[in-house]
C-alpha cells in the first residue's frame, strides 16, 4: 500500500563496481533524501564498495551515515561558526573563507580540512587570493600538527573544486584554478599521518567526466584527484531502478459526479483512481529543470495550458499512458482520471510512476538479492 522504488540488485550492484573500478579513488556522496535510497543506505553500500571516505552534504547529516559507515566522512557544506558542533576525528570540514578557517583552528580541536577555491558556479570558496592567504596560515601548522594560538590543530587534507554540470570541458577552468592552489603551496604540506604524506596535495573534485581525470592526473602527478560522485554513481543506470504506485481504490464515476475534496465534477464517464504517493513524497512537487531550449518552453507553456484548463498530467503511468489528475495531489494519496473504456487496473495492483529521485521520498526501497548461478 505504498509508493516503492524497486532496484535490480544484480545489475544496481554491477554498475556501482563498474564505476569504482573505473574511478578506484571514488568519494560517494550520500546527501538530501539520499537520491532516494536514504543517506543510511548509502553509508552501508559505501562500506561494501570498500572506499575509505564517504561525502555528507550537511553537519546534520553526519549521524546518518557515521554508524554505518566507518571511513572518513567529508562535510561539502562549508563551515561556520555557528555549524553544529560534530566532535568526530572521521570529519573532514570544507572551509572557503579565511575568518572560518581561523574560527575553526582556534576551537581547541584538531580539525581535519579541505580549502575551497571557487569555480565559476560563484557559490562557495577562497579567491585566488584568499586560497594564498589560508595557505599561508597553515603552512607551519599543517606540517607539524603543533597547536598555535592562531591555527589550532588544523590539518590540510587538500583542496576542493566543485564545477558546474554545464556541458563542455571542465579543463580549461581546472587548469587555471590549479595554478591558484600551486600558487597558494598545498602541495608542499606535509601530512601529520606519516603513512600518507599526499593527502596535502589530494584535489577532491566535483562533476568531471572519467577523460577529464585521466587527463588532469597526467598534467598534475604530483596531485591526487579524488572525485566525488552521488547521480552517476547511484543513479547512473536508470535501466535498474523503477518507482511503483498501489492502488488502493476505483470507483467508477459519470459525468457530472462530484468528487474530491475541492468537489470538482468528473468531464465525462470514466473511472476515479485512488493510488499510493502525494506531496509528502514528492509527487506533484516540480522542481526547476534549469532546460533552455525551445522545445523545453513549449513544454513548460504545454503544461500550462493544462493547468488552466483543470487537467494536469500526473508521473503516474496506467494502460501505456501517462494520466491527468482527477484533482492536486492529497499528502500521502493521488487521485487519477481514466476516460471510459480504458484498463483499470484492480485494487492492490501496482503502476509505474515517473519521479525524480532528488526530489522524491518513498515509502519503502526493495532491493532483489542476488540471482544463482
Amino acid at each position: 500500500m505504498s509508493l516503492t522504488l524497486y532496484v535490480d540488485g544484480d545489475r544496481w550492484r554491477a554498475h556501482l563496481r563498474s564505476v569504482l573500478e573505473h574511478q578506484p579513488l571514488l568519494v560517494p556522496v550520500a546527501k538530501g533524501n539520499g537520491y532516494g535510497f536514504g543517506n543510511g543506505r548509502l553509508a552501508r553500500r559505501a562500506q561494501w564498495l570498500g572506499v575509505d571516505t564517504i561525502a555528507v552534504g550537511t553537519y546534520d547529516e553526519v549521524a546518518d551515515v557515521a554508524d554505518r559507515f566507518h571511513g572518513d566522512i567529508l562535510v561539502l557544506t562549508p563551515w561556520r561558526p555557528f555549524s553544529p558542533v560534530v566532535d568526530n576525528p572521521r570529519v573532514i570540514h570544507t572551509v572557503g573563507r579565511l575568518e572560518d578557517l581561523t574560527a575553526l583552528a582556534s576551537s581547541g580541536r584538531r580539525s581535519r580540512v579541505v580549502l575551497e577555491r571557487m569555480t565559476s558556479m560563484a557559490r562557495h570558496g577562497f579567491t585566488a587570493r584568499g586560497l594564498r592567504d589560508a595557505g599561508k596560515l597553515v603552512s607551519t601548522s599543517s606540517t607539524t600538527g603543533r597547536t598555535s594560538s592562531t591555527t589550532g590543530g588544523v590539518v590540510v587534507e587538500g583542496a576542493a573544486l566543485h564545477l558546474p554540470l554545464a556541458k563542455g570541458s571542465h579543463l580549461s577552468e581546472v587548469e587555471r584554478l590549479m595554478t591558484d592552489i600551486v600558487a597558494a603551496g598545498l602541495d608542499k604540506l606535509d601530512h601529520p599521518d606519516k603513512l600518507d604524506q599526499r593527502k596535502g596535495s589530494t584535489i577532491w573534485v566535483s562533476h568531471l567526466s572519467n577523460q577529464e581525470l585521466t587527463a588532469l592526473s597526467a598534467r598534475y602527478p604530483d596531485f591526487t584527484f579524488r572525485p566525488r560522485i552521488g547521480t552517476g554513481l547511484w543513479l547512473g543506470d536508470r535501466d535498474a531502478l523503477s518507482v511503483k504506485a498501489t492502488v488502493l481504490d476505483v470507483h467508477p464515476v459519470e459525468r457530472g459526479d462530484v468528487f474530491g475534496y475541492r468537489g470538482r465534477s468528473a468531464p465525462r464517464n470514466g473511472t476515479i483512481l485512488v493510488v499510493s504517493g502525494g506531496t509528502a513524497h514528492g509527487i506533484g512537487l516540480e522542481a526547476p529543470t534549469g532546460e533552455a531550449s525551445i522545445r523545453a518552453r513549449a513544454a513548460s507553456l504545454a503544461r500550462g495550458g493544462l493547468d488552466a484548463a483543470g487537467f494536469v498530467r500526473s508521473p503516474y503511468t496506467v494502460g501505456g499512458k501517462q494520466r491527468l489528475f482527477a484533482e492536486p495531489p492529497h499528502m500521502q494519496a493521488s487521485m487519477l482520471f481514466l476516460p471510459s473504456g480504458s484498463d483499470v487496473p484492480a485494487v492492490g495492483d501496482e503502476i509505474d510512476v515517473r519521479v525524480r529521485y532528488t526530489a522524491t521520498d518513498v515509502d519503502r526501497v526493495e532491493i532483489s538479492q542476488p540471482r544463482p548461478r
